[in-house]
Parts: structure tokens; sequence; C-alpha cells
């Protein structure tokens, strides 16, 4: 294999696919990138077994097609060293990748191109259309209250749900939950739920933009693979039940704040640099136009903030993660934040005033 390609051409899919590869791997060939040359168009892949991109480019001298593994890391590092707009010329030869640009020369290991693992092909029973600023808004709404390492392995990604004319993204981790939901154009024969991993989601993520522009979904059983341009992922789903979200969403509640989303964020980080490193809990004093936010630590330290809000109800005093309020004052778009409580002990239910396509449930803290 012997072709030429500029840095950039290269360096763009590189990125992108090499952060599907995990730095410490059990097989020796899933820290290597597959490098396949066909007529002019390179395509890489990365793979952690659960994951996998393809990404394509176009080599603008061809000498010797072939195919073979490099190492992601390196083989990125060395491009992103390199100056701008230089050329790179990449042959292999004997078991060794040989890159040379300008006065550059680095050699590099290779394993067969025949012991990289790709995810089989799967009966896909459902394809789709959506706009790409259309799914990385559902997943930027929602990504953050997906589960890191929990032991109920379904909470560890997003269910991905489907109806006629309608995508919902929903994360929990069975402390806060958000939701968001677009309708759409698309028509399904049944409604779908798939519970995607976490670092599918998070890699799915980086390929998308805010445009109008298709990408194509491609649901199986045991898959989901999405077309965006030059570049083909696969993910594995996640086999589990996910938990019956729409139980867990506040109805009823009568107590309505209204409060600026920037003041109180500002308000809330402040107060939390004095709360229990550990547990992260604040106490909210809510009363007639004003709520009080407090936080003290095991050190005898204390922080107390006011902030004026619409409220017109009854005093009352709740305990909260101040990270989670946090976390969903980050997403809000909007300048304002509604927050509806029923009673001190169920949870707050966070959204854009008047509603719009996101909710957010937090569940209180005994403080």
């Amino acid at each position: 294999m012997q072709f030429s390609i500029s840095r950039e051409a290269l360096l763009r899919p590189l990125t992108l696919v090499a952060g599907v590869v995990e730095r410490r791997q059990t097989l020796p060939v899933l820290s290597n990138v597959l490098i396949e040359l066909d007529g002019d168009q390179v395509a890489l892949t990365g793979t952690d077994l659960e994951v996998e991109l393809i990404g394509r480019t176009v080599a603008s001298v061809v000498e010797q097609q072939g195919a073979a593994t490099v190492p992601a890391r390196k083989l990125m590092d060395i491009c992103k060293s390199l100056p701008e707009q230089s050329d790179i010329q990449l042959s292999v030869e004997d078991g060794r990748a040989v890159l040379t640009s300008g006065r550059s020369r680095f050699t590099l290991s290779t394993l067969p191109a025949a012991e990289f693992p790709n995810i089989e092909e799967t009966d896909a029973s459902q394809e789709l259309s959506i706009p790409r600023g259309t799914l990385k808004h559902l997943i930027e709404s929602t990504a953050f209250a997906m589960a890191q390492q929990d032991v109920r392995y379904y909470l560890n990604g997003m269910l991905l749900e489907m109806q006629s004319q309608l995508l919902r993204a929903v994360s929990t981790d069975g402390h806060r939950l958000a939701m968001c939901s677009r309708e759409l154009e698309v028509n399904v024969d049944e409604p779908q739920k798939l519970i995607v991993p976490r670092k599918g989601i998070l890699e799915l993520s980086r390929l998308l933009d805010d445009s109008d522009e298709p990408l194509s979904l491609t649901l199986g059983a045991t898959h989901i693979r999405a077309h965006t341009g030059d570049f083909t992922f696969t993910s594995k789903l996640i086999d589990g039940k996910f938990p019956d979200y729409e139980r867990v969403i506040p109805r009823g509640g009568d107590k309505v704040v209204l409060a600026e989303r920037t003041e109180l964020r500002q308000v809330l980080s402040r107060t939390a640099i004095l709360s229990n490193e550990k547990y992260r809990g604040i106490r909210l004093y809510l009363e007639p136009g004003n709520l009080k936010v407090m936080a003290n630590n095991p050190e005898q330290e204390e922080a107390e903030e006011s902030v004026a809000v619409e409220y017109d109800g009854p005093a009352m005093e709740m305990g909260f993660n101040v990270g989670y309020l946090i976390d969903v004052m980050g997403v809000i778009n909007e300048d304002r934040v509604q927050m509806t409580f029923a009673d001190p002990n169920s949870s707050a239910l966070l959204e854009e005033p008047g509603g719009g396509d996101a909710l957010y449930v937090i569940m209180p803290m005994r403080l």
C-alpha cells in the first residue's frame, strides 16, 4: 500500500476515528486504526468491539492499493504535529508503515489487516432519515444525565424512542432524569425503543452538526448504524429494559417558580463551593418573591445567597444535589427557567417557561 494525502484530508477523519479507540486494549489490534485503499478512496476504521467508526477521505496520489493497521494514537499525534498544509506519503512494506512529510520520516509498527475485527452486519428492521441537528439537540439536551458504570447496566446509556412523527431521547442515573422530544416527519412500522451505550452516544454526537442535512439511521435487533456524510457509525445496543420514565415525571405540582437562568446558575455555582464535597447537598428555602440558597460542610463553613424569583405560594424548604441543578441550567437555552414542586419531599420538575421540548426531573435529598 502506498499513497499521498494532504495533512488536513487525513487529520479530521483520523481524529474522530481515533476517539473510538481505547487506550487500554485486550487485543493489540484494537489500539490500531485500519487503513484501506480502494481506488483513491481511503477508509479509516476504529473499533472497541462495541462501537465502530469508519471515516472516508480521498488520496491525492495512489501508487499501490492495499490495507494495513497502524497505531491510532501515534499516527494521529504525528499528523497533528506536522505543519499545516503539508503533504503526507504513507507506504507499508515488510510489516512496517513509513510516513514521510518534507524532511520528517516516521516508521510505525503494523499488524495484518486480516486480524482487524469488524462488527457483523445485522438484519435491519427499520431505516429512518433524521435531520442531523435534531438528533444533536436531543443528545445534547439529555446526555449529561446518563449513568456512569452503574451496576444497572441499562442506565449506562440513552433510550432512543421512535414513534410515528416523534423522536424522543431519555437518560437517567436513578437520581435525575432528562427527556427531550421532537416531532418529526418519520413513519415507523411499530414504536422502537433502543438503549444506545454511553460511549456510542458521545461518539455519535461528535459526528453531528446543527444542520438540517439528513442522517440515515439503520436500526437492527442488536445494533444501530448511522451514515452521515463521509462517516459510518455502528454501535451495539444494550440489551435490557429501560425504566418506565413516565412514572417518574411528577404530575400535578402546584408551586411554580420562575427564575433568571444565568443568575440562578451563578448563585448555585458559588454556593456549591462550600457544599459537602461528597454529597453536594444544598438547601433551598422558597418564599414569595425570593429563593434562598444555603450550603454547609463538615468543616463548619457556610454559604448563603438569595435570588429574586417569581413565586407567590407558601414558604417551603427542600434539599437537592447542587451539581444536578447546575447541569440542567447548562442545557436549557431560554433566559429563564421554570421549576415546579408539589411539596418539600417530592421531585422537582425543571423546564423552559411554559414547557418546551425538554423536561428534567431531580429527586430531593434529605439534609
